[in-house]
């Protein structure tokens, strides 16, 4: 069974190549929103496996949002991203509710199979 996941960034290109990039690799892409309120919408009722959330959106950071994302659905992996970013500490990962981050850069290389089902760093 495809793991499902929800990509939050307010850049529609992005979301748009990662939604590709996740499904070509056998994901099911649940929903593609660009902010907070509509990342919380999109997983009324149903948590994802895992959330692929920009730190960088307008309104709210992705630190924010994933805190609030983590707390309404805690066992649904948050791999936070950004382009403007190269690395989160894991102690502030940990403290957020985070499983990992990853630079955008790094996303069409990645395992991200490993980054939505493991636990922890």
């Amino acid at each position: 069974m495809a793991l499902t996941i929800v990509i939050v960034d307010d850049s529609p290109q992005f979301r748009a190549a990662a939604a590709e990039l996740l499904a070509e690799r056998g994901f099911k892409v649940q929903a593609t929103v660009e902010d907070a309120a509509q990342a919380l919408a999109a997983m009324a009722g149903e948590c994802p496996d895992g959330i692929l959330l920009d730190i960088c959106l307008s309104g709210a950071d992705g630190f924010a949002v994933g805190t609030a994302l983590a707390a309404s659905c805690p066992q649904t992996k948050i791999v936070l991203t950004s382009a403007n970013i190269g690395h989160v500490p894991a102690e502030v990962l940990q403290s957020c509710g985070m499983t990992a981050f990853l630079p955008k850069e790094e996303l069409a290389s990645a395992d991200l199979g490993t980054l939505f089902m493991t636990e922890g760093m």
